[in-house]
C-alpha cells in the first residue's frame, strides 16, 4: 500500500519515515501538491482530518496527516491548535517560543504536554491515532536539534529538552513517535 503523508515539513517527514520503515510513504511534493492545505479547525483532531480529507479528495490517494499542539496547563491549554502561529500568522518558531516564555514569566506551574493526532484515510475510511508526551517548559531554550518548541520542552523523566536529544532518542519518546507507532501497528494488521 502506498501512502501519502500530507506534509511539506521535512523535519516531520524525516521523523515519520524513520518510524514507518515497513510502509513506504511519499510526501505532498511527490504528488505535486504545492498549495497551502487549509488548517481552520479549532481542534488538533479537526486539523489533522481536514488536511487528510483535502489530499484524499483532491488527489484521490490514500493518505495521512498530522497536527500537533503544545498545551501549557497554566495558560489554559494554549497555544494548542494555534501552536505554529501562536505569535502571529507570519512569525517564526523563535517568536512563538519567546511569547510562551514571556507569558510564563514568574509562573511556577510550567507543566505542559505535546499532543499529536494522525488522521489516516485508506479505502475511504478514516482512523485517528493519538500520542501525548507530558513534561515542563524550561525558562530558556536549550539545544540545537529538533524544531518548533523542542528547545523549551523537557519531557517527564528527562533532564534535557527535546532539542538536546539525538534524533533517535527523541524519536523513541516523542508524542509524534507514539502516534506513528500506533499508525504503524494498525497498518501492519490492515
Amino acid at each position: 500500500m502506498q501512502l501519502i503523508f500530507a506534509t511539506n515539513n521535512l523535519h516531520k517527514l524525516e521523523e515519520v519515515q524513520s518510524l514507518l520503515k515497513n510502509h513506504p510513504i511519499k510526501s505532498l511534493k511527490d504528488i505535486k501538491c504545492i498549495e497551502e492545505i487549509p488548517e481552520t479547525s479549532d481542534t488538533i483532531e479537526g486539523n489533522a482530518l481536514q488536511k487528510a480529507r483535502y489530499v484524499n479528495q483532491k488527489y484521490h490517494v490514500d493518505c495521512f496527516a498530522d497536527d500537533t499542539g503544545l498545551e501549557v496547563e497554566s495558560l489554559g491549554g494554549k497555544p494548542g491548535v494555534y501552536s505554529a502561529r501562536y505569535a502571529g500568522e507570519h512569525k517564526s518558531s523563535e517568536d512563538n517560543i519567546q511569547k510562551i516564555l514571556t507569558e510564563l514569566n514568574g509562573i511556577q506551574n510550567r507543566k505542559a504536554q505535546f499532543k499529536t493526532v494522525i488522521a489516516l484515510i485508506v479505502n475511504e475510511r478514516e482512523f485517528l491515532f493519538e500520542g501525548i508526551t507530558s513534561g515542563n517548559i524550561i525558562e530558556s531554550p536549550k539545544g540545537l536539534n529538533g524544531f518548533g518548541y523542542d528547545s523549551i520542552f523537557v519531557p517527564d523523566g528527562f533532564n534535557k529538552s527535546y532539542a538536546e536529544m539525538a534524533f533517535e532518542e527523541k524519536n523513541r519518546y516523542s508524542h509524534r513517535a507514539m502516534a506513528v507507532k500506533k499508525l504503524n501497528q494498525f497498518l501492519s494488521n490492515f
